[in-house]
């Protein structure tokens, strides 16, 4: 399903990996621990809301080279960023959603991003993300959406 999407911008924490490397699932897993375990989500100046937002973005080509992967909320604003923290636009377009739903310990998400790196859709590698929220607190049966730029 392909939906418009309004402007909006998130802070958070980030890390740059690549998917050529073996480290890209462990670079992953070290930010959303450092998320979680630091308590980040309260740390967000002007968040709205506590949805977590999952960002890929500044694809060096495709999704099998460079890119940053970010994980924060939506704020308000930007008027104060703090250290550790970057914030990032995601710009207005046309999205298409994928929807994973089971269990995210056991890699439904990961599975769900080998359908769509398999897909005919044209993407643009400008900005995708996954949505954690009220569907995804339980991780044993939670439901994320992931947003995919594309023409």
């Amino acid at each position: 399903m392909t939906t418009k999407l309004d402007s909006f911008t998130v802070t958070g924490i980030s890390v740059r990996t690549n998917k050529k490397s073996d480290d890209f699932a462990k670079d992953i897993g070290d930010l959303w621990n450092t998320f979680m375990s630091e308590d980040i989500l309260t740390q967000i100046p002007n968040r709205i809301n506590d949805t977590v937002y999952a960002i890929y973005t500044d694809y060096e080509s495709d999704y099998t080279e460079g890119y940053t992967m970010i994980l924060g909320c939506r704020v308000e604003n930007t008027d104060t960023i703090p250290e550790k923290m970057v914030s990032t636009i995601i710009k207005e377009g046309n999205y298409t959603q994928f929807t994973a739903k089971g269990d995210i310990t056991k890699g439904v998400i990961y599975s769900e991003w080998e359908n769509i790196w398999k897909s005919d859709i044209q993407r643009l590698y400008i900005t995708d993300f996954e949505v954690y929220g009220a569907k995804a607190q339980n991780p044993q049966d939670a439901e994320v959406d992931i947003f995919i730029a594309t023409i």
